[in-house]
């Protein structure tokens, strides 16, 4: 039996030897690590610069774009230290501010997607109001609960899970998450297996009602509106819908993976399945609103142009 004072590191057993190519992948990462750092900053830059851009729907998508800093910066570098690594292993403090990170920001994920879906239906459906209910102090305090709700959901998470005992040190993954590690606890985790699951649900349901409610709201507009009113609504709505998808479809296996037995998945695709939310998204999502969103393209445009000249 391993109690909580003998386990002061986990093994990670998702890696595997990769033998001539194990540099190769390093780079690949550490490119792909980059592009993510380099795009999302270039875009909170440009948002945070040009004075045309100080509108709601930019301010959440700053929002958004610091995210998948905040998220890829949860993974990437312990990916990259592992990638290296013979023996794959992972301090327990070091394992819970992973788990911190990966959580916090799926829920900041959701709930920032949630209000920009909120900020389009009243552009779209009540375009006179719009100024009126959108103001900056209303901005300030979405973005706020955006980012406190998750945060203070995952310390008290933590605050149950750190005092755990545990049976055992080995996670089968390539990193932390909080399922694998309470699996590992040799006491009783029924309040946390329910604190968990009430905290999951809650919010990525109550995101993704909230975002099929408002957007049956515009379409409702759309079908009844003028074509300008269903162009703008295309322009706009396009990349944020392509967004949720694509977040949608990594989470989902991320949380199937995480409470059922997926042993029967290929090893490699259950890796680059539970590792889709958080490389995929934060390389989507500044790609995606870069090339749609015609301010940020135009801006970015000129960017580019005066470099060069």
């Amino acid at each position: 039996m391993i109690n909580t004072t003998q386990v002061s590191f986990f093994t990670l057993t998702g890696y595997f030897d990769t033998g001539r190519v194990t540099y190769l992948c390093f780079f690949v990462i550490l490119a792909l690590y980059i592009f993510i750092v380099g795009s999302n900053v270039l875009l909170i830059v440009v948002i945070c610069v040009n004075r045309s851009l100080h509108e709601p729907m930019y301010m959440f998508l700053c929002s958004l774009f610091v995210n998948e800093l905040y998220g890829s910066t949860g993974l990437f570098p312990s990916l990259l230290v592992q990638i290296l690594s013979d023996v794959h292993t992972v301090s327990t403090s070091i394992c819970f501010l992973q788990v911190f990170c990966v959580h916090s920001y799926g829920a900041v994920e959701y709930l920032n997607l949630a209000i920009m879906s909120y900020d389009r239906y009243l552009a779209i459906c009540c375009p006179l109001q719009y100024n009126t209910h959108m103001t900056s102090k209303k901005i300030a305090i979405l973005i706020a609960a955006t980012w406190f709700y998750p945060c203070f959901a995952m310390v008290v998470l933590l605050s149950l899970t750190s005092p755990l005992q545990f049976c055992g040190n080995t996670i089968y993954k390539v990193y932390c998450d909080t399922h694998s590690v309470v699996k590992l606890a040799c006491s009783d985790t029924t309040v946390i297996n329910l604190y968990g699951l009430l905290a999951t649900f809650s919010t990525i349901f109550g995101a993704l009602l909230f975002i099929l409610y408002t957007y049956m709201k515009i379409l409702l507009v759309c079908f009844s509106g003028s074509d300008q009113t269903r162009q703008k609504a295309i322009s706009t709505c396009t990349p944020h819908l392509a967004s949720i998808l694509n977040f949608s479809f990594g989470a989902s296996f991320e949380i199937l993976q995480s409470r059922f037995n997926m042993k029967n998945v290929p090893n490699m695709l259950r890796i680059f399945l539970s590792l889709y939310f958080l490389t995929c998204q934060p390389l989507f999502n500044p790609v995606m609103y870069g090339l749609k969103m015609t301010k940020i393209r135009n801006i970015c445009k000129s960017l580019i142009t005066n470099t060069h000249l």
